[in-house]
């Protein structure tokens, strides 16, 4: 069970969401992806986590956790009998928490909870062909209502958005008149609008919304006649930077301002071909006045390197080439984190391995931080699932003799530690993972090789670093 861990850390939905940050859905910060849910703070400040979990009798439902083991309980037996609903996609708004969740005969539905029994119900079935569901995607907050993808029963997600009640859900626009839906289903605020790719009859294209019909359009055709399938939206320098493709460059680094005009491409990284054709940049992350991320130079020349732009053809370059041991040889930075001044990434420069790399934005000031599995021969990443808490980067790495646990860093060799050895087990690993802050305490799930893949917390002691509940009793995985 332990090797399909790698997957189910994908699936695993733990959520903070906090009352005081009800706000803007996605800020395409572009670094590593925050939990696929989001979270709420109690009446009291402290905060709760809202998550899905297992305990080996109601199948995985909706829980939510203050902390402590006494709070940490099951919200509602959506799917009752032992099905599992499967919650996922947790939004704050308004004081609630909306995710989505099939009870067992609606399918995949908008639901919402209070963290109440009775407060958490179905806000609609959209789509009322039976068990088939709507597939609720990309759970926004915009403008004081809930937007996202859904599909009424057509075959294709279109473009909704919700105040919280029944009668108060509704489809924006059909945009896909082709029988296509959203592309990649992410939704990013700027500029009193949202951003997003849609596929219309001119292929996947970038579009805008202000929650209206009529101010719902099409910004640009960027590959007219093909897809220009637009990724990573991210805001800097009050304009909107993302990866699109159009016919003559592949894909590339792009920027607007929500007009066709204003709607460009930075520059041409790839000019010599290969992988697609184009940079292919992503994990775009805001540092020190610069945009930065990984991008591919082209066949030949540098592989995927850390480049930085300040939003001009001229300001677009590679910070350094870290795997300079050939030609075409790739470190492919990515997990980018700002801390402590200096952009944190994890990083191969062909010696070494993945490691943790920090960079000031310069070529000498990116340097590795420290090498971590001095073992080698071990493909996981040493630099993983990052958070910053209490004045610490924490983070999940191998040393390559005690398997993948739990570490922090205060930006130095002497100060990168790893915390606890949570798995004693030989030849096994904790695989710590969706790290979030709740009161005082970093939260997370890991395996210690006798209670399974359970619910943990750390104070970044040794000591402090405890399991918060073993929700399904004994060895099994509460997220399994």
């Amino acid at each position: 069970m332990k090797r399909t861990k790698m997957f189910l850390l994908l699936i695993a939905f733990l959520a903070l969401v906090t009352l005081a940050a009800c706000g803007s859905g996605g800020s395409g910060s572009g670094g590593t992806p925050p939990p696929i849910t989001t979270t709420t703070g109690s009446s009291g400040g402290s905060g709760v986590y809202y998550f899905a979990a297992d305990d080996g009798v109601s199948g995985t439902e909706l829980w939510k956790t203050d902390g402590t083991a006494a709070g940490t309980k099951l919200v509602s037996d959506i799917d009752a009998g032992g099905g599992s609903s499967s919650p996922y996609g947790f939004t704050s708004f308004n004081g609630k928490v909306y995710f989505v969740a099939d009870n067992g005969i609606n399918g995949d539905e908008l639901w919402v909870t209070d963290g109440t029994t009775n407060g958490t119900k179905m806000v609609l079935d959209i789509n009322p062909n039976g068990f088939l569901g709507s597939y609720p995607r990309g759970l926004t907050v915009f403008n004081g209502a809930l937007y996202f993808a859904a599909d009424s029963g057509a075959g294709v997600r279109e473009l909704w958005k919700s105040d919280g009640s029944t009668q108060g859900t509704v489809m924006i626009k059909d945009i896909s008149i082709t029988g296509v839906d959203c592309y990649n289903c992410s939704f990013t605020s700027f500029n009193g609008a949202f951003y997003f790719g849609a596929y219309d009859a001119n292929g996947t294209q970038l579009w805008k919304s202000d929650g209206t019909t009529n101010g719902t359009v099409i910004v640009k055709h960027i590959n007219p006649g093909g897809n220009s399938s637009p990724v990573g939206f991210t805001i800097f320098n009050n304009e909107l930077y993302f990866s699109a493709t159009d016919s003559a460059n592949g894909a590339e680094l792009w920027k607007t301002d929500g007009t066709d005009a204003g709607t460009v491409m930075v520059k041409d990284i790839n000019l010599v071909g290969g992988f697609g054709g184009g940079s292919n940049p992503r994990y775009f992350t805001v540092f020190n006045g610069a945009l930065y991320f990984s991008a591919y130079d082209g066949l030949g020349m540098n592989g995927i390197e850390l480049w930085k732009t300040d939003g001009t053809a001229a300001g677009t370059v590679m910070v350094k080439d870290i795997n300079n041991t050939g030609a075409d040889f790739s470190s492919q930075p990515y997990n980018f984190i700002v801390f402590n001044n200096a952009l944190y990434f994890s990083a191969n420069d062909g010696i070494n391995g993945y490691e943790l790399w920090k960079s000031d934005g310069t070529a000498d000031g990116t340097v590795m931080v420290k090498d971590i599995n001095t073992v080698g021969g071990v493909a996981e990443c040493n630099f993983c699932f990052s958070i910053v808490f209490n004045n610490a980067l924490y983070f999940r790495a191998n040393d390559g003799v005690n398997g993948i646990e739990l570490w922090k860093s205060d930006g130095t060799g002497a100060g990168t530690v790893m915390v606890k050895n949570i798995n004693l087990t030989v030849w096994e690993h904790s695989y710590v993972s969706n790290f979030s802050a709740l009161t005082g305490a970093l939260t997370f799930f890991a395996d210690d090789g006798v209670s399974g893949y359970e619910l943990w917390k750390t104070d970044g002691t040794e000591a402090g670093t405890v399991m918060v509940k073993d929700i399904c009793p004994g060895p099994c995985d509460s997220i399994d």
